[in-house]
Formats: C-alpha cells, structure tokens, sequence
C-alpha cells in the first residue's frame, strides 16, 4: 500500500516533493545528494504572496492542503522494535499534533546532514510538532536493533524511531530515497513530502501554516509530548563514541577524537591523560584548550606541533598548537558547502562534513563526505580545493576530476608518499588515490565501476582478492609494512590488504558485535605505531591495542581522566508555582498526586496525550537518573492522576521542578476541548528522618471533593496554581 497523492496539488504540496515519483533505473532505493537548485527559494516565493494574501486579520486563513488524503489505520506498523519511546507509536495517539515523518539510513551522509534541520524544527515547534524517525536500513548491520540504538545515541535524536528493518512503512509511504520527509496534519492527513538535504526552510514554511491554520481551526494540540529516551539508560564513559585515532610513535601519544563528548584527548600510550582539548561544550568557538569547543570531531594529523582536526559537524578544519596550547580555525566558514560549489578561499570556502585528512610533503588530504571528494590545501597557503571526485556519488576509477567517490571516511599514505588510501563507506571498497595531479585513482579492493550505481549496494564480508572482496561500510584504514589495514565498521572487523596483490583477509573480530572474545562493536579509526595497531572501537566506547606481530589484543586503561561537566536540562519556568520544602527517605517512590482542573460536567479528553516530566535543577543527584528522560505509568482516579518520584539512596538536598500537561473538555458532547499545563518546583531533602510519602499539586479550581492528600500519616499537601492553562486541539 502506497499513499498516492491527489492529481491536484494545493499550495503548500507544490512546495514539496510528491511522494507518487517514477521509480529510478536501478530497483534499489536511492540516495538523494542536495541538488545544486533547492526546492525552498520557490517555496519561500509562494509562501510570502500567500502571506501577501490573507494579512486581514477578520479573514480565517485558508486550509494550507484541502487535498491532503486521510492517512490509513496502521501505516506505522511493521517496524521490528520501537526505540526511544517507551512503547510503539500510533498517528491516532499524536492526534492534534503536526507529525513530520523522517525515513532514514544512519550511515547515510545525507540523512546525517538533515538532522540538525529535524532539532531546529523541533525546538522551534516544541508545542506543535512531533518528529518520528523511520529507520529503513541499507545496510545488513543497520537493520539490527542495537545498531540503531548505538545511531540514535551517536546523533543524540530525542524523537522516537521505529526500525523499519523489511521496509515495509518505507513501501506504505512510497518512499524512493534517504532521506525522504513526509508530513502529516494534526488531522491525521497526508500532506506531501520532500526528499534530500538542505529542506529546512520549505518544511519551516508548511509547518508554520499548518499550525497557523490548526490553531484557528481548534485542531492543534500545543503541549509538547515526553517520550523515554535511550539516552536516559546509559552510563557515563571516559569516551563517548570514538571517532579516529591517532598515535604519534616520535612522542609516544595517542590523539583520540572523543567525538560525543566533543574534544580531543591526548594521551600516553599507556594512557595517562595529558591534554584535554575543548570545554567538552557543542560549539566553534577558538582559543585555550579548555575554553576551545569543537562540534563531534573525527579525523586528525599531526605536522611538527600543530594538529589538524577535521571538526566534522562544524564544518571546518581546526588546527590545534600543541606548544602554546591553543586552537584556531584553519578553513571553512562554518556553513554546510554544497555539492559543486568551491570558492577557493581558505577561510571563505564552504566546507562539507570533513572526515579525514591525512599529510603528504606540505599538502593536507581532506576525506570531504559531504560532497563525496577527496579535497588538499597546502599548508602555509590561502587555498583549498578539490583534488579528487566529480561529486557523484558513486565508485568509479578514472582521471582525479573524473573519478568518484561515495562518502570516503579514511585515509591513510603509503610508504613512499606517491599514493594515499581511501576507506570510500558508502561504496563499501579501498580506494588509492594519487598526489601527482596526472595520476588516477583506482580500487585495490570491493566493487567499483558498475552501471546505475550498483556499486553502492555491492557489500558483503568475502575475503578474497581485489574486486571481489567484499566490504560493510568501512571507515578506517592504517598502512604500514606493505599492507592496509581496514576498520570493517558495519562487519565489526580489522582486515589486512596486501598491497601488492590485493588479498584480503579478516585479521580481528568475529564479524558478531561484541566486547568479549576479541569482539569490536563498529571500529571506526585506525593508526600504527611501531608494532602496535591502536584501534577506535567506537561502539564500545574504547580504545584496543592489537600488536601486529602476535595479534594479541588488549584494551588501553585510562588514568588522570576528568568526565566533562553534566548539563541540566531546565524547563520554561515562567509562571511556575513553589510548591514547598519535603523531606523524603532515600531510596523511597514517591506518589505524586496531581489534581486536574476539570470543571463541573466537563470530561477528560482521553484521545489527548497526558504528560509529565521530572526535572533536577539544581542541588545533589537524588534522583534516579534514568528515570529523567521517561514517564512511569499514570493512574487517573476521579479527577487526581499518580505517579511516581523516585529517589536513588543518596542523600542531599535539591531543587526539583514538575511539569504535567493534560486535555479537557468543559461539557460531555463538547466537540471542542482545551489543554491544560503546569510547573510546580519543590525543595527536597533526600534524608533518614524523612517522612513525606505522598505530594499532591493541584491545578486551579480543582474540586474540593477530591481525594486530598495530606491527611494522613507520611503525607504532605502542596496545594499549587497552575502556571498556565493554554487552548488548543480538539477532541474528535
């Protein structure tokens, strides 16, 4: 079942994409690069002359898509396992909500390159806005759940995603590509879709009509909805996600891109920490170690002092002066580049998620992702450009500028500096690049050069020679003695390619993610020192040794590492209500009680989500941590809804903030019905003489008939106001 969209197409579906396309030539779905004419400058035209037309303000706005078509029953399931969520979304439970639908592949470059519009989209539509993430999956390794998990965390996603792993909501939508974004009204109604990067100012615009029009029409519920993160289940690590490696053998570090955490380490190579690079904070911002931000850093090299760092989601290349302990921004304005399109200026050039670089005689090598090129700046110069690849994605060999690549994430050089190796991901294959501009690229080793970008679905895990051997999404390499060693992400494995015939072998791993027994969990950056081969295994957030001469494998344990500073997530707290001092044993549940302001012969929606969310603000770390980012299960009983507070068996003291947000409906055949929210913040002491057992906040009005807390042994009553109370959505 496909959704077909209507031969007449209203405004706002003139600004996207239809999801009824013609098919490509190849059978396999695509991966839509930015096209060099975005869609959103004629998106931004329309836009403003309908603006232009309904500035009366006594004129209701016009439905933005009167030929959306109803969604059916059930188009969101199929997925294997929900993730982020506590439990499997249905469109009817988002009801009043606007839903944009998100399908992607977490190795795909362009789907990575759309989730920062997806945050911009849901922190700027907080209240009207739900995002759900479609994971259908490329990869073999992609369509493990775990794998999934390891993304979400990775890209740190707020919204939940189902795995799609059969394609089967894929196929419901009549999607074609990664990424491909659909919308839905808070009506439940199809509105059209868009498909590749650089969408985000054609999917601000419908938004904004859509809420417009929803919020005069009744139909738009504008309290945001919590769901239970994967981040709240996971511990704290030294690393978080290990991008690249790098060890230097002359001054026996390791250069390690701890990428979730947002910094560079340096280490020994027995592991004593010695520098920490970046405040650990998402930002671009120069100067001392701790005061430098980087944004997931990747790929470093190391030219006397200075260390190089492709600053991946920043978009820049940063050099860091190990002498004076400082960091500058070597290239790039901090803007994503588009395919095509090189200014040349060191500073004023558009750079696209670098991944890479390596250094060869005075010129860095840039793995630039984003546009699927091999890029070179040589140093002390003003100047940055292309050296390798057309743009197009794909595996082909051939002349610098007429060979392409599929997001090369590696690199490492060859023993004489003629030639330098590429882990070309999305292509699954190693490719040599020459230095020498008469030179050409060529494939030692996976599939390249077949017809309709087959390349890019030829993947697998076959130890052989040359073109067929077979690659999952590699993205490390390390040359030494005649030999590359390739970081076999997707496969979990190291293989060793013989330089001189091609022949691939597995060296390390079982091909089974895992830490036991010699298991990698997706190994992203390789780098040799002597006879030591220094692993990222990212997924396990760990850096191995392996020696290459007895292949005996260790993990490198840390000392002198500093965790970075936890940031507390904070409510809106205008308007918020103190609701008093408690004093609770630790280790205890506490069952807070919330009075709903539902008048006399008014009903509760039940088709309208009911919320809470805990927050710690400031004080010691008394709660369960893990139960932060979740709901715990609410009972509603004559107007008072529980649920609980949980304590860990720590003592201290704390400030704590409520926010609990539900639907109503004011008579019982209303058709029209109304949500209420409200934050209450409390002081609580975690102590042994700790009595209070039971809390009740009450919204404004609430009955006095109710069920009161308070009036017996081991209760409190915090009688509090609402901070607000906000129309909007319907009850259907």
């Amino acid at each position: 079942m496909s959704l077909l969209l209507p031969a007449s197409l209203t405004l706002l579906l003139s600004l996207c994409s239809p999801v009824a396309r013609q098919p490509p030539e190849s059978s396999q779905p695509t991966v839509d690069t930015e096209s060099d004419e975005s869609p959103s400058a004629g998106i931004e035209r329309e836009a403003d002359k309908s603006d232009e037309s309904t500035k009366a303000d006594d004129l209701p706005p016009a439905d933005p898509a009167p030929d959306a078509v109803k969604v059916p029953t059930g188009i969101l399931d199929g997925g294997s396992e929900w993730l982020n969520t506590s439990k499997p979304v249905d469109l009817a439970d988002l009801r009043g909500k606007i839903v944009l639908v998100d399908f992607w592949t977490y190795c795909c470059i362009n789907c990575i390159h759309v989730l920062p519009d997806l945050k911009f989209l849901e922190k700027k539509y907080e209240k009207e806005l739900v995002v759900i993430g479609v994971h259908s999956a490329k990869f073999d390794n992609e369509k493990v759940s775990a794998s999934i998990r390891d993304a979400i965390l990775r890209y740190e996603i707020k919204h939940p995603v189902v795995n799609d792993d059969q394609m089967l909501i894929w196929r419901k939508f009549g999607a074609r590509s990664w990424p491909t974004l659909a919308l839905i009204d808070p009506e439940g109604r199809y509105v059209g879709s868009l498909s590749g990067e650089g969408n985000r100012d054609a999917l601000d615009a419908a938004i904004a009509r859509l809420a417009t029009y929803h919020r005069w029409k009744g139909t738009l519920s504008e309290e945001p909805i919590v769901f239970e993160l994967e981040s709240a289940k996971v511990n704290d690590t030294d690393l978080r996600y290990p991008g690249k490696i790098l060890a230097d053998q002359a001054s026996q570090r390791l250069f390690i891109s701890d990428s979730n955490h947002n910094r560079i380490v340096v280490t020994s190579f027995d592991g004593q920490v010695q520098h920490i690079i970046g405040s650990g904070v998402i930002g671009r911002d120069d100067g001392p170690f701790d005061q430098a931000s980087f944004d997931h850093p990747q790929g470093m090299e190391l030219v006397g002092d200075l260390l190089y760092v492709a600053d991946t989601e920043n978009h820049l290349l940063r050099v860091v002066d190990l002498a004076s302990k400082t960091v500058e921004t070597l290239a790039g304005t901090g803007t994503q580049g588009r395919p095509r399109v090189v200014d040349g200026g060191l500073k004023t050039t558009n750079l696209n998620s670098p991944w890479d670089l390596c250094h060869i005689n005075g010129v860095l090598y840039i793995a630039m992702a984003g546009p699927h090129q091999i890029w070179s700046h040589k140093l002390g110069s003003e100047k940055i450009g292309v050296h390798a690849g057309t743009a197009r994605e794909d595996v082909r060999n051939g002349r610098l500028l007429a060979s392409a690549f599929a997001q090369p994430s590696g690199l490492t050089v060859d023993g004489t500096g003629a030639w330098f190796f590429v882990a070309d991901s999305e292509g699954s294959s190693i490719r040599r690049v020459p230095t020498a501009t008469s030179g050409s690229v060529t494939t030692i080793a996976g599939a390249s050069d077949l017809p309709r970008g087959e390349t890019l679905f030829t993947f697998g895990d076959v130890d052989a020679t040359g073109r067929l051997a077979r690659f999952q999404h590699p993205l490390g390499v390390a040359w030494h003695d005649g030999a590359v060693y390739v970081a076999d992400t997707y496969n979990h494995k190291i293989r060793r390619i013989d330089e001189d015939t091609s022949e691939v072998t597995t060296w390390l791993g079982s091909g089974t993610r895992g830490r036991e027994d010699r298991q990698l969990n997706e190994p992203s950056g390789l780098s040799v020192a002597g006879d030591q081969l220094f692993i990222a295994d990212t997924n396990n957030h760990r850096i191995l040794v392996a020696n290459l001469k007895t292949k005996d494998v260790r993990e490198l344990k840390f000392s002198g590492f500093p965790q970075p500073e936890k940031t507390r997530r904070r409510p809106p707290l205008k308007g918020a209500v103190n609701a008093g001092e408690f004093d609770i044993q630790p280790g205890t549940q506490v069952v807070m009680n919330v009075a709903l302001n539902i008048p006399l012969g008014g009903k509760l929606n039940t088709d309208a989500p009911m919320n809470y969310e805990i927050f710690l603000l400031e004080g010691d770390d008394i709660l369960q941590q893990q139960d932060l980012n979740k709901q715990d299960e609410m009972v509603e009983d004559e107007g008072v809804v529980s649920f609980r507070l949980p304590l860990n068996e720590s003592t201290g003291q704390a400030q704590i903030a409520v926010t609990f947000s539900f639907g109503y409906c004011e008579t019982q055949d209303s058709d029209v019905c109304k949500l209420a929210s409200g934050t209450w913040v409390m002081n609580v002491r975690a102590t042994p003489q700790g009595e209070t057992e039971t809390i009740l906040l009450s919204f404004p009005g609430a009955k006095a008939d109710r069920p009161q807390a308070g009036d017996g042994p081991g209760e409190d009553r915090a009688q509090a106001g609402a901070a607000d109370s906000t129309d909007g959505g319907s009850d259907d």
